[in-house]
């Protein structure tokens, strides 16, 4: 029986359905494994790019942070600086000096028109003045509801640091505007110097700088004071609260100084975790950033960011990524499956080409997500939008789904047509970045293009980042300008110190003055021409020596107790000092100032002194001659009253006796000549009482035998029946006199007296005289239209001129005060220490 056979064509077409089925379970395999892979990778690449893009949200947000603190720091410091100098000016007009001094309503109504016109030049809430004991008298908030007069704030630290002679920064919120503020302080000083007798006060609005603070800002920004308390914030239920958990000693130095209001100062719930970040009571974590404010030691500025808010942001993309992953996935999977049946090669390229554009879109969607920019857009060659991020939709001010389609160059460069699309025509023709500027909507944007390549090399798609540098470019161009005018303002100050430097060097050669220069040492730093000659010394030679090296001991004392006053006091004085010279003792009147440092210390100590030696020897020839005139006047005087009392007055006393006989004998015969006598009896008492009231003028004797006080008193009387101005007079502590001091004062006080009924249109006058501390002090005052002070010297004023030469004379001094409508004060004073007498 023969074996049956088949044939071989047979046996291939039997065996292809199980070598099939082995090659699609290979396949299937392969494609599990594929699958596994990718989503292994997808996995991998996931979790790697939200770690990174985690950890660069926080780095960002950080940065961010800091930024803004920085740049609202900034703000701060020179905002809380720009009024201090206003302040101080302020405190400096002697309207103010004058409102504390007198606190009259004349005084008050310039204080408050001084105060007027600052708060309306610095556009401050209120400008106000405060006495020594913390009432304020004078205010630009006068005449509103919530007015400051009459308001005692002593106890605010901004008055006290004031009157211990410190200016002052002080933020606080307002005990009676209930409005938040900057307080600049400044203590007012009598004639600039000595103790303050009251503060100047500008208190500024918080409405610039809370624009810094803005509601809008992404994270919670905060000004706090030394104990934490939130100033300043851009969430509004946080103020007056406690960032951060107070003690006991906080809150009771808080109420104390109410620098905050009434309270209750609740607690925000923040506790730091560690130094970066902090957690409040609900379990929410915040990022924290802060920086000290310069010069306000405590006072801080805090930054904080929500934890949740960042991992938000930075899981957001990934999930948006993730999706269009693995429906990528999916379907490039499901094409694997269909053709790897038919064709293992072909699914072997459209598996590289869709891995191809997977790493396309991957670089595409980092690129918008990571773009340094306001604004980012994805377009293909034609220009066309494809994508963009959220910035770049506000920017023009549409939805997202209203922008795709539409042609990004029209949007970007509209101005001129033919320009459009040169810049992308570059990119896709050179395949490198393009960056240009534009304009839009009137803003200025930094534009730059990069191209986006495919598998062979080709452009598939454009890349467009573009941010906001309007206000960049103007920072620039006002930072370019304010370089140039500095320039030429530096090389303007060279030129001014290279004149002035020689002036004040020809000055100090040519001078007839001797000058010279000490340290607070009290040793020479410098001297002129004129010195050297003085000391036959050269400036080399006498640096760094001081008096009792040049001088004897005698003069260097002079010397010495001078310049040390000028540095104790820190103003000019003027002064004489004695020089022995070769040709006899010299006398110089010195200037001595001081000479300060940019922190407003005395660093040395210059005198600017003129040889009146000569002067001095005239002015005692004139003196003396002036004593000798008014002597001989005086005795002149003297010598005509007595002659018109006693002859003249004996004379008429004799003629009214006869005339009075006559009376009686015509009353008997003559009544008409009687009245006539009579008549003439009345004429003779007239001119009785004429004559004694000119003798007393010329030379009152009851000066001679009772003093100035009877002389004065009598005189006074006098004046008030002449001329009918009401005149006081009164004194206190005046002992006897001698007779050279008395005349004077009795000839001042009529000169007075005499200038006041003149021309004063007075209705009242005092004249006092008092004696404290062995100083004799005559002080005529009236109320009357006054005059300007400053043209007595250029006038022809005799009267005036005589009342400072008799002053001079016996050593006194005299001084007039006086002003429009103010009334005038005369003072004569003059050192009777070494008189003896008793008093009147």
């Amino acid at each position: 029986m023969r074996k049956a056979t088949f044939p071989k064509a047979y046996f291939w077409d039997f065996s292809r359905p199980i070598l099939h089925a082995r090659f699609e379970m290979r396949l299937r395999i392969i494609l599990i494994a594929l699958s596994l892979l990718a989503f292994l990778s997808a996995c991998t690449a996931g979790y790697l790019y939200y770690s990174s893009s985690k950890e660069t949200a926080f780095k960002e947000a950080d940065r961010q942070a800091a930024q803004y603190v920085d740049t609202v720091g900034n703000h701060l410091s020179t905002f809380l600086s720009e009024n201090l100098k206003s302040a101080k000016a302020l405190a400096g007009l002697p309207q103010l000096e004058y409102c504390l001094l007198r606190q009259d309503s004349k005084s008050l109504q310039k204080a408050n028109r001084i105060l007027d016109h600052f708060k309306h030049a610095l556009c401050a809430d209120v400008c106000y003045l405060m006495t020594s004991e913390g009432l304020t008298v004078a205010s630009s908030n006068r005449d509103e509801p919530d007015s400051f007069i009459g308001k005692n704030y002593g106890f605010r630290p901004y008055y006290q640091q004031a009157m211990q002679g410190n200016s002052a920064i002080y933020m606080a919120l307002g005990i009676t505007s209930k409005k938040r503020g900057v307080y600049y302080s400044y203590p007012v000083r009598a004639g600039g110097k000595g103790s303050p007798i009251g503060v100047a006060v500008i208190k500024a609005s918080l409405d610039q700088l809370e624009k810094d603070f803005s509601p809008d800002h992404e994270g919670i920004v905060t000004l706090t004071d030394p104990h934490g308390v939130v100033f300043i914030c851009n969430q509004e239920d946080w103020l007056y609260r406690f960032l951060w958990k107070p003690s006991p000693e906080d809150i009771a130095e808080i109420a104390s100084t109410r620098q905050f209001g009434q309270g209750p100062w609740n607690w925000t719930g923040l506790q730091m975790k560690d130094r970066e970040h902090a957690v409040s009571l609900s379990g929410e974590k915040y990022s924290v950033c802060s920086m000290n404010i310069d010069d306000y030691p405590g006072w801080k500025i805090v930054h904080l960011y929500s934890l949740q808010a960042i991992f938000k942001e930075a899981s957001a993309p990934l999930v948006r990524m993730t999706g269009y992953v693995i429906f990528t996935i999916c379907v490039f999977v499901g094409l694997l499956i269909l053709f790897l049946y038919k064709k293992a090669s072909y699914h072997i390229a459209k598996r590289k080409a869709a891995e191809e554009a997977l790493g396309e879109s991957r670089e595409t969607a980092l690129a918008l997500l990571n773009a340094p920019t306001d604004g980012a857009l994805l377009v293909d060659t034609q220009g066309r939008i494809i994508a963009l991020n959220k910035p770049a939709a506000d920017r023009f001010g549409m939805t997202s789904t209203d922008l795709i389609g539409q042609h990004a160059y029209n949007l970007l460069v509209s101005e001129i047509p033919e320009h459009r699309q040169k810049h992308q025509y570059w990119v896709l023709r050179s395949r490198k970045p393009v960056r240009y500027e534009c304009e839009q909507d009137g803003r200025c944007l930094d534009t730059s293009l990069y191209p986006i390549l495919d598998a062979q090399g080709k452009v598939a798609r454009v890349a467009i980042f573009f941010r906001d540098i309007t206000e960049q470019k103007r920072t620039e161009q006002e930072l370019r300008l304010a370089k140039e005018k500095l320039s030429r303002h530096s090389k303007d100050l060279e030129r001014q110190v290279r004149e002035r430097t020689r002036e004040i060097t020809s000055i100090l050669k040519n001078t007839p003055a001797v000058i010279f220069i000490k340290n607070t040492e009290c040793q020479y730093v410098m001297i002129n021409p004129q010195f050297e000659k003085l000391i036959n010394s050269k400036n080399e030679e006498i640096r760094g020596k001081t008096d009792y090296d040049i001088f004897p001991n005698e003069i260097a004392h002079q010397f010495r107790a001078n310049d040390l006053k000028v540095l104790r006091e820190m103003r000019s004085f003027q002064v004489e000092e004695r020089v022995l010279c070769e040709d006899g003792m010299h006398i110089y009147l010195s200037v001595k100032f001081p000479i300060h440092d940019e922190n407003g210390s005395a660093r040395a100590v210059c005198s600017i002194a003129t040889d009146i030696t000569e002067i001095k020897k005239a002015q005692d020839q004139l003196r003396r001659l002036s004593a000798s005139i008014m002597a001989s006047q005086e005795k002149e005087r003297s010598a005509v009253a007595r002659e018109l009392h006693d002859e003249f007055g004996q004379m008429l006393t004799a003629l009214r006796m006869d005339a009075v006989w006559l009376l009686d004998y015509l009353n008997k015969i003559d009544s008409q000549a009687a009245q006539r006598a009579l008549a003439m009896c009345a004429i003779i008492d007239k001119s009785i009482e004429e004559i004694r009231a000119l003798a007393m003028r010329l030379r009152p004797g009851v000066l001679d035998h009772l003093g100035l006080v009877d002389a004065l008193e009598a005189h006074t009387s006098d004046f008030e029946k002449r001329t009918g101005i009401n005149c006081s007079f009164s004194y206190r502590n005046v002992p006897h006199l001698n007779d050279l001091l008395a005349t004077a004062a009795y000839r001042i006080a009529q000169e007075a007296l005499t200038n006041i009924a003149r021309h004063a249109c007075a209705d009242q006058v005092n004249v006092a005289l008092n004696v404290e501390d062995g100083l004799f002090t005559l002080a005529v005052t009236d109320n009357g239209n006054g005059f300007n002070v400053e043209g007595i010297a250029g006038s022809d004023s005799l009267g005036i001129l005589g009342m400072q030469e008799r002053a001079s004379l016996v050593g006194g001094t005299l001084e007039i005060k006086s002003g429009r409508n103010r009334g005038t004060d005369v003072y004569f004073r003059a050192d009777i220490r070494d008189q003896k007498g008793g008093n009147q």
